[in-house]
């Protein structure tokens, strides 16, 4: 592993460094308007969500590298204290780059982009009509973070309104994640797509105290065949199943075949991890345990 001090290295490494390393991140497709009206667009990839109640998105402007000018947004959102954040999905990739393009002032990024404007409800700045999700904001603080190249400014907004397409939704009214198709930024040419196979789910453990992977037994915790993400999810069980719903799987033909097959008890042993390891892949973790513990029920 190499270890670098950041002030050694230049403003250039340093955001080459950082951006491949931090990722994917949310892209905030910004839609301003000058103290004249003129519509401007731009995309930015320091940009998250940091609170639902106020509702607040935050997205950072940086400074150029290159020479230390602003950028048409921020000076936007100085002096109109508004913006809409547009999201950015699959569709829209090529068109949010494109946007990017460091156009003279006055120039409208829409139109280049070949992005339709829509109105807005509660703000001066349009919308993207094409934009799966599109959020009104007024800008409540802009927080400057340096005056040399490369740094950012925070730029606080309070959503007031939120427009979500309908393609993207489920019967439940809620967004499905594989239809909003979201795309994210990696370091210098590359993106990240959010559907698909790389799409995945991990229960959260709000609702239970885990055991934590400190009560794992010994023979589990430190076997070669589990990893980290293993480990993580052995340890988010409330409880260790019972002996009663150990036995249960004793009948199970794999099982059956793995006392059957192995020379030894250290052989069924690891054979049984492996079979946990299967199951872990795909999501049934409380087989896996009551498998991972059937060694010991069988002696």
């Amino acid at each position: 592993m190499i270890s670098l001090k950041l002030s050694d290295l230049s403003p250039q490494e340093r955001q080459a460094y950082l951006q491949a390393a931090i990722g994917p991140r949310p892209i905030a497709f910004a839609s301003t308007v000058d103290g004249d009206g003129n519509p401007n667009l731009s995309p930015f990839s320091f940009f998250n969500v940091f609170s639902s109640n106020p509702p607040i998105l935050i997205f950072s402007p940086a400074r150029r590298v290159r020479n230390n000018t602003t950028k048409d947004t921020l000076r936007n959102c100085e002096e109109t204290r508004e913006v809409v954040i547009n999201i950015v999905n699959y569709d829209l990739v090529q068109q949010c780059s494109l946007s990017s393009t460091e156009y003279q002032t006055g120039v409208n990024e829409f139109v280049k982009a070949g992005l339709t404007e829509e109105p807005s409800v509660s703000v001066a700045p349009p919308r993207i009509k094409e934009s799966p999700v599109q959020m009104e904001c007024k800008v409540n603080d802009i927080v400057a973070l340096g005056d040399n190249g490369g740094a950012g400014n925070l730029v606080i907004c309070e959503v007031l309104h939120m427009h979500i397409s309908r393609d993207i939704l489920n019967s439940d009214g809620k967004i499905d994640q594989n239809k909003i198709d979201l795309v994210a930024r990696l370091g210098g040419n590359w993106y990240a797509r959010a559907s698909g196979d790389a799409l995945f789910e991990v229960e959260k453990p709000l609702r239970s105290l885990g055991i934590g992977v400190d009560s794992i037994p010994p023979r589990i915790r430190n076997s070669y065949v589990f990893n980290g993400n293993d480990l993580g999810m052995l340890g988010n069980v409330e409880a260790l199943p019972t002996d009663s719903e150990i036995r249960s799987v004793l009948e199970h033909p794999r099982v059956q075949a793995i006392f059957n097959n192995s020379s030894d008890g250290l052989e069924a042993r690891e054979n049984l991890q492996h079979y946990a390891k299967e199951l872990l892949d795909k999501g049934k973790i409380e087989k896996a345990w009551k498998v991972l513990l059937c060694d010991n029920i069988q002696k």
